[in-house]
């Protein structure tokens, strides 16, 4: 089934967001875990592997429309050298995204393409359950300082 440029366009653009994703949330999980911090390890790390989920149902939806996915861009990664850093990397890159999906969304809708506009639209309601996550994180650093904080991110072992 052919699909408009634009839409192809559009998911390309979608897709090369989740996969830079998949690699900064996995290099963070991986930093925290070497920190000693399991909980925003966890996080990162699952992170990483629903953006790879997601990155898979936008190469298969873009082949489907007979387009040809770019798995070879990547946008900035967005490092921090250390958590509060990484956390506010995490909200800046999160609300790019949040933003792309909407302006995608809302030419699937102009184009008729009502599959991949709810295909996006979940997408969306992941992403933005993210930033609230984050955004909690630096509420929570804010309240408690960052010092209770990083300790709390500690899982205890027997």
């Amino acid at each position: 089934m052919k699909s408009s440029a634009k839409v192809i366009a559009s998911l390309n653009q979608v897709l090369t967001t989740e996969l830079t994703s998949i690699n900064r949330f996995f290099l963070h999980a991986r930093m925290y875990k070497n920190w000693g911090f399991e909980r925003l390890n966890e996080v990162a790390y699952k992170k990483s592997i629903k953006d790879m989920k997601q990155s898979d149902k936008l190469i298969e939806r873009i082949l489907f429309l007979e387009g040809l996915p770019n798995l070879q861009k990547l946008n900035p990664l967005l490092i921090g050298e250390h958590s509060e850093e990484m956390i506010a990397c995490d909200l800046k890159f999160q609300l790019a995204q949040v933003s792309e999906l909407k302006a995608a969304i809302a030419l699937c809708e102009q184009e008729q393409d009502y599959v991949s506009r709810d295909m996006l639209t979940e997408i969306l309601e992941y992403e933005e359950d993210i930033v609230d996550w984050v955004e909690t994180q630096q509420y929570q650093i804010e309240n408690m300082g960052l010092a209770n904080y990083l300790q709390a991110q500690i899982e205890e072992h027997d």
